[in-house]
């Protein structure tokens, strides 16, 4: 067997493996393509860019996310201690300053005398038999993505999509408060920008009526219902938006102590508060379209400067309960292992989990045991159960899924209310995982 490991893929999947591994004593091979070459969504020069947003959603363990935070911390992961490291005020979430998180995983994986880092865009797979990760991520390119289709008999897809973030010098500060839902975390880490049931819907309108992108002949939306672009929920009914990311409850005003009919919620892009993400405003709207709606019906950005504008791309994944094996190598060719949200897992934080879940499993493959499991009650054995389909109904179609609690094993015995089950759900978790951690 080749001593080295391949990864392909420098996103947060690539980078948690190459440490991983590269910590445990085994040379590693990760192949960039950045700086290079970019795809459509990336920017940024270094590893572990974050696209989509800056936040890995909720820290607080008694939420699915924040498990898997708690859980991935224990486990020693490169990408949660980077993230804490550069954190920024986003409430009881674990946002970050986006530029300095990715140098320094950039800077701790290349620290690493065991890895070596190619700098060119990988067109084929591994051949073996050395063992290789393939976590090249969503954004899959072409060539490669064709070879992985033809191992795969074909591929599926979905459509993904960014928000706007907009500069703060150019929001109304007449206009926006800033508090948090209900005061978590500092109490006032999220800027709001309120809208009476006029402003809403005069702005639920123009989205609908707003120019958008249209698919390729050729491809067919299939958007990810945990990150639907704003006008498509619109589309589904008048108060959709007031009841999902323009939800107002835990805002109320301080200047008025009333609840506003909806809000925007702006977080903060980087530990200096220079820019701001409009919170859930994914969009397929064109540029020209975002800049009109949001500025001429967005109270408190009339004279926004928009830094990043809202745009859809292509995400690919496999369909990972019929093709992989339950240490994530693909049952067709057993020396390529797979990681992240090509696998069909959606998020930062899970990608970050996949990552370190295909080093663990290489490592087992090279000593020669099997495959070792998180057990099935954490937060990380959720996310197996996702991938291997055991958590979904039979025939059920498989989908890309954030970790949530309807992927972990039923609870024993009956619970009342929401919390006791969260409470429940977290103590089995926290008992199950030494079995597993090192």
């Amino acid at each position: 067997m080749d001593d080295r490991v391949t990864i392909l893929g420098g996103g947060l999947a690539g980078s948690e493996a190459a440490w991983q591994l590269a910590r445990a004593g085994v040379p590693v091979e990760l192949w960039e393509m950045k700086p290079e070459r970019r795809s459509p969504a990336h920017v940024l020069p270094g590893l572990a860019e974050l696209v989509c947003s800056n936040s890995l959603r909720s820290d607080n363990p008694e939420n699915a996310v924040g498990l898997l935070h708690e859980e991935l911390r224990r486990s020693g992961s490169l990408i949660l201690a980077c993230a804490d490291e550069t954190r920024v005020p986003a409430g009881d979430a674990l946002a970050v300053d986006r530029e300095r998180f990715s140098e320094r995983v950039t800077a701790r994986v290349e620290a690493e005398p065991l890895v070596t880092r190619v700098r060119a865009e990988a067109t084929a797979l591994p051949p073996g038999p050395g063992l290789a990760i393939v976590a090249t991520g969503p954004l899959t390119g072409d060539a490669l993505a064709a070879e992985i289709a033809g191992l795969c008999g074909g591929r599926l897809h979905f459509y993904d999509a960014i928000a706007p973030i907009v500069a703060a010098g150019s929001i109304d500060l007449e206009v926006a408060y800033a508090r948090s839902r209900y005061g978590k975390g500092g109490g006032a880490d999220y800027l709001n920008l309120p809208f009476d049931a006029g402003q809403y819907r005069a702005f639920v309108e123009a989205l609908l009526a707003g120019e958008k992108v249209a698919p390729r002949a050729f491809e067919e939306p299939r958007y990810f219902e945990g990150c639907l672009p704003i006008e498509v929920m619109a589309g589904r009914g008048p108060e959709v938006l007031a009841h999902g990311p323009m939800k107002p409850v835990g805002l109320e005003d301080p200047r008025t102590g009333r609840r506003p009919h909806a809000v925007v919620q702006l977080r903060r892009e980087d530990e200096a508060g220079t820019a701001w993400n409009l919170v859930g405003f994914q969009t397929r709207l064109t540029w020209t379209a975002q800049r009109r709606i949001f500025r001429e019906r967005v109270p408190g950005l009339a004279r926004a400067e928009f830094l990043r504008m809202g745009q859809v791309h292509r995400n690919t994944f496999i369909e990972a309960p019929r093709l992989l094996d339950r240490d994530l190598s693909l049952r067709a060719r057993p020396h390529l292992f797979f990681a992240g949200q090509i696998t069909g897992v959606e998020g930062y934080v899970e990608s970050t989990a996949g990552g370190l879940l295909a080093a663990r499993a290489v490592l087992d493959r090279r000593a020669g045991r099997p495959f070792r499991p998180p057990p099935e009650g954490t937060a990380l054995g959720a996310l197996l159960r996702h991938l291997s389909g055991r958590a979904h109904p039979e025939g059920a179609e498989y989908q890309p899924s954030n970790v949530v609690f309807s992927l972990f094993p039923p609870l024993e015995g009956r619970l009342r209310g929401k919390q006791a089950r969260k409470l429940a759900y977290l103590e089995r978790a926290r008992r199950q995982l030494p079995e597993w951690t090192p």
